[in-house]
């Protein structure tokens, strides 16, 4: 079935369609919630949250191609989850300090798997995750992540370069416990 005729039946509060459309893109918004939130129920949650409003919301859309549809989904499923941060008082960030630009090593990140990269990226606070995965994997500006989390400019980019730095020890220590163990 074309997602556009599915959209469409959603937009109908067609039950059957609403189910396709949950187990189409279930997985993938998931993950998007779990990079925001420590928990799999937290993020189960917000899935359930995010797709209520996805269907609630259908009737704004208007539908130009499948990715402008799942980008939609994308941002929806985002801002419910800072939404929970937000209301959960736990969106922690650190005073702004001048923005340093972080060297990667060489190498470093290739010798681990994605499911390790995940958990190193949400072992780190709140705030560091936050500003990493709005500017790093939803491509969000500065600027932007500064009006969406009401901090200025700067602190956005110090949290990116903390977050950096951070994730670059983080992925260090687990290269050094892998090259221990594998011995």
């Amino acid at each position: 079935m074309e997602l556009s005729v599915l959209i469409n039946d959603c937009k109908k509060a067609e039950i059957i369609a609403q189910k396709k459309l949950y187990d189409l893109f279930a997985v993938r918004l998931f993950l998007i919630c779990r990079r925001y939130l420590k928990t799999d129920v937290e993020a189960e949650d917000m899935l359930q949250n995010g797709f209520l409003k996805i269907y609630t919301s259908l009737h704004t859309f208007r539908y130009t191609t499948d990715n402008a549809f799942i980008a939609w989904m994308k941002k929806i499923m985002v801002n419910e989850c800072l939404q929970e941060l937000r209301k959960k008082n736990n969106f922690f960030l650190v005073a702004e300090e001048t923005a340093h630009e972080i060297v990667e090593e060489n190498g470093i990140i290739s010798q681990l798997s994605t499911e390790e990269i995940f958990r190193l990226i949400t072992s780190m606070p709140i705030g560091y995750r936050t500003v990493f995965n709005l500017y790093v994997i939803e491509g969000y500006s500065h600027q932007e992540i500064a009006d969406i989390l009401q901090i200025t400019n700067g602190t956005s980019k110090s949290q990116l370069n903390k977050a950096r730095k951070m994730l670059q020890d983080l992925i260090k220590n687990a290269n050094q416990y892998v090259s221990v163990n594998a011995r």
